[in-house]
């Protein structure tokens, strides 16, 4: 195998992983949305807005550096964003929608697509 074929082994080897990753973080992301009961406590009034964030941000991340195409990846993340907050308002007992948990979700999807842009140009030079 030359020099091209290990490159090429090493770039499917990762994808993987990070597919791996991606689909971890998506069973995690879909349970802490959607589980009939959370209480995020913590020193600061906004740190569920963070978490908001993270669940949104980290699936991003992970997916585009599996190789998953961005439309396929972000679209969809971002229209889960106030679907999901409508369903935990509406459907899920013990829970409520918040307006600011939807804005924190999508600042989550722009984060984790900016982070992976920005490495992946900066990797370039």
């Amino acid at each position: 195998m030359g020099a091209r074929g290990v490159e090429q082994r090493q770039l499917t080897l990762r994808r993987q992983l990070w597919l791996g990753v991606f689909a971890i973080l998506a069973l995690a992301h879909l349970a802490a949305l959607y589980w009939p009961r959370v209480s995020v406590e913590g020193p600061v009034v906004w740190s569920d807005k963070v978490v908001h964030v993270l669940l949104f941000a980290l699936p991003a991340a992970a997916g585009l550096l599996a190789g998953l195409r961005p439309a396929y990846l972000l679209v969809p993340l971002a229209l889960h964003a106030p679907v999901s907050e409508a369903l935990q308002h509406f459907v899920l007992p013990n829970r409520s929608g918040d307006p600011w948990d939807a804005v924190a979700d999508l600042s989550g999807v722009v984060v984790g697509a900016t982070v992976v842009m920005v490495g992946s140009m900066r990797s370039r030079w």
